[in-house]
């Protein structure tokens, strides 16, 4: 079996499952962050003419984080915030972190460096880059309101068809200015965005084995954005390392393929012909090398997000501004992931850098990725952003235009006002 084919018989309660299988997993992780509202709206409803009491399946396996308006910015997100809290406090909900900086940050970075996600687990969220736990070696994928009502209810996930899975190999070694954010764009850019619909994608490779959980995560992150369902990268001692670091104590169940697995498909990389990827409007598998791109002034870059506003992040953007002033008629934006890592990046001198140079540091959020809050674009303005996705309107506005990238090359574009390629060493 693959690894989501193991995951899925564990959470059943099965020997084995296969590809088509129909299947109401037991749920392991829960999370939702603001649309938590609409999910108390359903779960209301669910309960509606029952005689009884609305209470939620298990209130240690729901995890509830604030970061896609923070702070609010209208009445009607704060009231939705309160409804949230008074939720939480009623149902003894645990892991709920509020706008705070001393606990607050991304969701997604949220459950990785508090050691909420173990390997085999199933994690479902009420967010599409809910694949970004697949780092760990779990079962990770995005759901609706309706859905996680249910699985407040019932603590199990109805109706999920066991995925096909696209085994990924990466081998070589990445070159020095060439980062995870590059790798996962050129694979999105090989198979499409639709390139695997409802499948999984499962990464190995040598530079996959050598890479740190902050690259795994991104390449796990952006796995929907070519359609899959989740990405999963094998527990190794890596997956151990961190999650120690971030506090677990208890025996880790490394969930691994069998050698006989059934793949639908193998993708071969060769991480050594990479160059810097740039994702091109208005699809994220718009996706050329750094010197087959128009330069051309850019009005925002954006460092930061759930994808790429980890520690390692802001180092590689640091080296690179450190003397240097973000180009005139360029504004640069930072949004580091969480506020531990804000802090980190504080105590390290990064954020000193970055003022120097002319950046914006704001608090750790969502809100300027997909335009609801800060950082939203002018008509016809061009961005660069360590995002994940790049349609139309996703930085605020559908007259604007938006480049993916990574860390290094955000920064040196910053410098010149134009898509610059980062000379430095890699990761």
């Amino acid at each position: 079996m693959t690894i989501v084919e193991k995951i899925l018989a564990r959470a059943t309660n099965q020997k084995s499952v296969k590809a088509g299988d129909v299947l109401e997993p037991a749920v392991d992780v829960a999370m939702s962050h603001e649309n938590a509202a609409l999910v108390i709206n359903q779960f209301n409803e669910v309960w509606a003419g029952t005689g009884l009491e609305p209470v939620v399946w298990n209130p240690d396996n729901i995890a509830i984080i604030f970061d896609h308006r923070v702070p609010a910015e209208s009445s009607k997100t704060a009231t939705n915030q309160k409804k949230i809290r008074d939720f939480v406090r009623k149902n003894k909900i645990r892991k709920f972190h509020d706008i705070r900086s001393d606990e607050g940050g991304i969701c997604h970075q949220i459950l990785a460096e508090y050691g909420y996600i173990k390997p085999g687990y199933v994690v479902v969220g009420t967010d599409s880059h809910t694949t970004t736990h697949g780092a760990f070696g779990a079962f990770a994928f995005g759901i609706g309101a309706t859905e996680m009502a249910s699985v407040w209810t019932l603590g199990n996930i109805l109706n999920v068809e066991v995925p096909e899975t696209i085994k990924v190999v990466v081998n070589g070694k990445l070159p020095s200015n060439v980062f995870p954010k590059d790798l996962i764009l050129y694979l999105i850019g090989k198979i499409s965005a639709q390139g695997a619909n409802f499948k999984v994608l499962e990464f190995h490779g040598e530079v996959i084995s050598n890479m740190s959980m902050s690259g795994r995560l991104v390449l796990s992150n952006m796995a929907v954005e070519a359609g899959a369902t989740a990405g999963i990268v094998p527990a190794d001692a890596e997956t151990e390392r961190y999650l120690r670091a971030a506090g677990v104590t208890e025996k880790l169940n490394f969930v691994l393929p069998d050698s006989d697995a059934k793949y639908s498909q193998v993708v071969e990389i060769n991480a050594g012909e990479l160059k810097p990827q740039i994702a091109c409007p208005h699809t994220v598998d718009n996706v050329k090398s750094i010197n087959e791109v128009e330069k051309k002034h850019i009005d925002q870059i954006v460092i930061g997000s759930c994808t790429n506003g980890r520690i390692d992040d802001l180092e590689i953007a640091a080296q690179i501004l450190k003397g240097k002033k973000v180009a005139v008629g360029t504004r640069m934006l930072i949004f580091p992931a969480s506020w531990n890592i804000y802090k980190d990046a504080m105590k390290k001198g990064y954020l000193e850098i970055f003022a120097d140079s002319g950046a914006i540091i704001m608090n750790p959020g969502c809100g300027c990725c997909l335009g609801v809050h800060q950082g939203a674009l002018g008509d016809g303005e061009v961005a660069l952003s360590t995002t994940n996705r790049n349609f139309k309107g996703r930085m605020g506005n559908p007259k604007g235009e938006v480049y993916l990238c990574s860390p290094a090359v955000a920064a040196a574009s910053a410098i010149t006002g134009e898509l610059t390629e980062p000379a430095l060493g890699g990761k």
